[in-house]
């Protein structure tokens, strides 16, 4: 018995401005629509999905207590295409040292915190 893939659902009071997020801004392909729920592939195996809170699991975050990290090759298109489409982002790109990762940090929908980055160590992006 194996697992085949992750799905992280993230919790909103409504799913109009979290929908356009991660449909037109981040032009993730939506998989499944069910009404209250939708999920969003990020690669083969990964999905991201948002959910409406009066019909969820979950309640929607009131402090920030979750860090959603999407890896890529191309830490500075990102930013580029974030910063062209208003997202508030923290700072530039910049190498973290400690963790041996290129990133920055951005505020998406909901108050979520997001994270662009890439690793340094070819032995350990490799795995990602």
């Amino acid at each position: 018995m194996t697992l085949s893939s992750q799905i992280t659902f993230l919790y909103f009071k409504e799913l109009n401005g979290p929908a356009h997020f991660f449909e037109e801004i981040l032009g993730l392909k939506k998989i499944d629509d069910q009404g209250f729920a939708r999920i969003y592939k990020i690669v083969d195996g990964a999905f991201i999905g948002i959910v409406d809170e009066t019909k969820g699991h979950c309640n929607a975050p009131t402090e920030k207590n979750t860090l959603i990290t999407l890896v890529t090759d191309d830490v500075h298109h990102w930013y580029e295409r974030l910063k062209a489409a208003g997202v508030a982002i923290a700072a530039t790109p910049a190498v973290q040292p400690k963790a041996n990762v290129e990133c920055f940090f951005f505020e998406g929908p909901g108050g979520y915190d997001f994270e662009i980055q890439t690793f340094l160590n070819p032995e350990i992006a490799k795995h990602f």
